[in-house]
């Protein structure tokens, strides 16, 4: 009881100051009207999934996430690539290529298709001077443990060549299968952990989401400091019902965040969280960022 109490006090200090950040609208940088701008400290690169957000025009949301210092924004394709570049934000994780969660490398009858469409993107993304593609497992569909493994083996290395070739990081997705994404088969990290050794390429590595994992293994900060050569991005939110990572949930994430940093990780840390209020949406990602940033 005394820590949790701890906890919710040190979150609500982090928050001090950010009352007035819904009623101010349009006021950038963390400014409210009765408080002065907050600077980020520099440490994170901060990111925010575009889906979660799509209902922002891009020009809009772009403009927002700049003028609260993000540095990127996931999951965009090339169509969209143009507006990030025109608000100098870094497409942090692309997509585009994957077919879908469910239909992934784990099912050789997807493999032609795959194989084709991230021949197409990789030299795309690579191009357009980014580094990171998302890619999925699929479900098990009643494949064991070592079925998923080994397609996704025989599918993978079809690839792997033309992104080491290119510079670009395959990130296969850790997802729960406990509630959002069942029969998911990277639904914990040992899982992908051992495939990220079977393939052997630098080039091919893990996106740590934290809030799918808290759900389907939590320790997080212990599997992060266990496994972090392994995980080439992360993505945020609150457990449960996946929301703001603020003090209604259980993740402390300035002490996952301080984790993070201590293993000299340089990549992006990305918000991909359900905001609460439809209405608040900006402000929601002001104070999510401002607890994140350690």
């Amino acid at each position: 009881m005394k820590s949790s109490s701890g906890r919710r006090s040190a979150i609500k200090n982090i928050l001090a100051g950010t009352g007035a950040l819904a009623a101010a609208g349009t006021l950038s940088a963390f400014q409210s009207a009765d408080e002065k701008p907050y600077t980020l400290k520099g440490n994170i690169n901060h990111s925010a999934c575009r889906w979660c957000f799509r209902d922002i025009p891009l020009e809009q949301f772009c403009a927002e996430a700049k003028a609260m210092g993000l540095k990127g924004i996931d999951l965009v394709g090339p169509e969209d690539w143009p507006t990030l570049k025109k608000h100098g934000l870094y497409s942090s994780m692309c997509n585009g290529a994957e077919i879908s969660i469910p239909r992934g490398w784990n099912d050789k009858q997807y493999h032609e298709l795959l194989i084709e469409k991230y021949t197409a993107m990789i030299p795309k993304v690579a191009a357009a001077g980014y580094k990171n593609l998302i890619c999925f497992s699929g479900n098990r569909d009643g494949k064991d443990d070592e079925t998923g493994w080994a397609n996704c083996v025989e599918g993978l290395k079809n690839i792997l060549p033309l992104a080491e070739k290119h510079g670009v990081v395959i990130c296969m997705e850790l997802l729960n299968s406990k509630l959002t994404h069942k029969d998911y088969q990277c639904d914990h990290t040992s899982w992908g952990i051992e495939l990220v050794k079977r393939l052997g390429s630098e080039n091919f590595r893990l996106l740590y989401d934290i809030f799918h994992m808290q759900m389907d293994e939590g320790d997080v900060i212990g599997t992060i400091q266990a496994n972090h050569q392994h995980i080439a991005h992360y993505h945020v939110a609150g457990v449960p019902g996946r929301h703001e990572p603020d003090e209604t949930q259980e993740l402390y994430y300035p002490a996952i965040m301080k984790a993070i940093l201590a293993t000299g990780f340089k990549g992006y840390v990305a918000q991909e969280y359900l905001p609460k209020n439809p209405n608040k949406k900006i402000a929601s990602l002001k104070e999510a960022i401002k607890i994140c940033d350690v």
